[in-house]
């Protein structure tokens, strides 16, 4: 089976047998586990979620994931109370990107149209239409670019021209030196 289809098994299939072999097939082959409670179907996975460990309440229509994301729990005991504190898991809104290893937790809110950047620890609501990045830190998002991804990527033959064009001038600098 494809990442796709062990991913729609996973998170839409009516027989819970069912989505537990395929949550078993996706953390075996792609060492990632995705568990939401509300997931609308159009969510991306890049790099068939590899290292990804999502659990949400809810991820809704457009967004893309990165590999070696966190999303889930931050959660705690307090003992003095004997009370669980912080329940609950993030919501992301509509057209959401979650760049490479960044981490989301707690019962928070990623406004629409916001990017978390590479690595950012968020433990906090962000507003929509944002950039987040770093610990829990954020700024305005300049709508006149798509940070990460646009379903009008480049292709993977553009990036490796460009790259043989950066390595030549790298090599071509190194040895003036």
């Amino acid at each position: 089976m494809t990442f796709e289809e062990l991913l729609k098994m996973n998170c839409f299939a009516e027989d819970e047998s069912e989505r537990a072999k395929a949550a078993d097939l996706l953390e075996h082959r792609y060492c990632c586990e995705i568990h939401c409670a509300d997931m609308d179907k159009s969510v991306l996975f890049a790099h068939h979620a590899r290292g990804c460990t999502i659990v949400a309440a809810k991820i809704c229509k457009n967004v893309v994931i990165y590999q070696n994301v966190t999303i889930g729990s931050n959660m705690k005991y307090n003992k003095v109370r004997n009370k669980w504190e912080n329940v609950g898991t993030p919501i992301l809104a509509e057209n959401v990107v979650v760049a490479d290893g960044a981490k989301i937790l707690g019962p928070v809110v990623i406004g629409e149209n916001t990017v978390v950047g590479a690595g950012a620890i968020i433990t906090k609501n962000i507003p929509a239409n944002s950039v987040a990045y770093g610990v829990n830190q954020y700024k305005p998002k300049n709508p006149d670019y798509d940070l990460v991804f646009n379903p009008n990527m480049i292709s993977g033959e553009e990036i490796t021209k460009i790259n043989a064009i950066l390595v030549a001038e790298f090599d071509k600098m190194r040895g003036a030196n």
